[in-house]
């Protein structure tokens, strides 16, 4: 049966970096994805890079990756963090235009012969102990010499919007329904890690002359040595919490999944929900926050440090205790 010698299931940052790896090699790969329109998509804040992070991105980068070129493709502002710090401490961040960003992906994967195929992997096959490929919902089977899982949050996903929760992957995505079981049933021990994302604020309801504007650096930095077009085009935007956001916070603790106890979860070390920031360290009286944008035509901003569980509210939006209303 013909098949292929590398089966890469999602078309994430791992995804890409996966099949255009193994493409490089001269072997016969295929992608599978849901929506081959939404490979490269950022589900979180459209950054690459960043403390702890450039570095990663420049040895993919170095090992011949493509996650730099389409970054620095798609570039809207670049910064050297750190600047004033030591050299071991300094580190890029490219903020990037969310779907110039995908485009970009997938025009480079498209360099090398990775076919996409559209469809969602439901099990690996495996037959006496021996790895042969994939399943599909749809009942198709992949024969692989090796397969590549790079699912991400998409595989059992859940997302919680304060004591609710759905079935979810990636933000207006479903979850991958079935792999999670099918990785178990071989042996393996899965662990499930807890995310969080800030709201999106619509652009048109921030007082931005009462935010501090954070310039683009000029000439711009990147990864590869080759900026893009755009690179220098648009600000990002810096505001703090005050002492109403903390009171509000503290007053809804109870309406926080994570406080609550709905659920527990093994969070990221270095960026903590603002509902950490407000517990942990009370004796604070204000915590930044970045007001960025998610590309050249959006009528969204992102809210880099704002990461929470809270329920929306319509009576009273979280956002609305602090943008525009300290720009220090």
């Amino acid at each position: 049966m013909a098949g292929y010698d590398v089966v890469v299931v999602g078309g994430g940052h791992a995804g890409l970096e996966a099949a255009w790896a193994a493409a490089a090699l001269g072997v016969r790969v295929a992608l599978v994805t849901v929506n081959p329109d939404r490979i490269g998509m950022m589900p979180c804040n459209p950054a690459v890079g960043g403390p702890g992070k450039s570095q990663l991105v420049a040895e993919v980068v170095a090992l011949g990756g493509l996650m730099g070129r389409a970054a620095d493709a798609a570039a809207i502002h670049t910064r050297v963090l750190n600047r004033s710090k030591g050299p071991a401490v300094q580190s890029l961040r490219v903020q990037v235009d969310r779907d110039l960003y995908a485009l970009k992906a997938q025009e480079i994967l498209a360099e090398r012969p990775v076919e996409v195929l559209r469809g969602e992997v439901a099990a690996l096959w495996v037959e006496g102990g021996r790895l042969l490929g994939v399943r599909t919902v749809d009942g198709r089977t992949l024969p692989a010499k090796a397969v590549v899982v790079a699912g991400g949050t998409f595989l059992s996903g859940v997302v919680w919007y304060g004591r609710k929760s759905r079935p979810a992957g990636r933000q207006g995505e479903p979850p991958a329904r079935f792999l999670s079981q099918s990785l178990k049933a071989v042996g393996h021990t899965l662990r499930r890690f807890k995310t969080g994302t800030p709201p999106r604020i619509r652009a048109d309801s921030v007082d931005f002359g009462r935010l501090e504007v954070v310039p683009p650096e000029v000439p711009p930095g990147s990864f590869t040595g080759n900026p893009g077009p755009y690179a220098t085009r648009l600000p990002t935007w810096q505001t703090r919490t005050t002492e109403e956001t903390h009171r509000l916070i503290l007053e809804n603790l109870h309406l926080s999944p994570l406080y609550a106890g709905d659920i527990q979860g093994i969070g990221p070390r270095y960026c903590p929900s603002i509902e950490d920031k407000v517990v942990r360290f009370a004796d604070k009286e204000s915590h930044l926050l970045f007001v960025e944008p998610d590309g050249l035509s959006t009528t969204e901003v992102y809210l880099q440090g704002f990461s929470s569980s809270l329920p929306p509210s319509s009576r009273r939006p979280w956002c609305g205790a602090f943008l525009g209303l300290s720009g220090r």
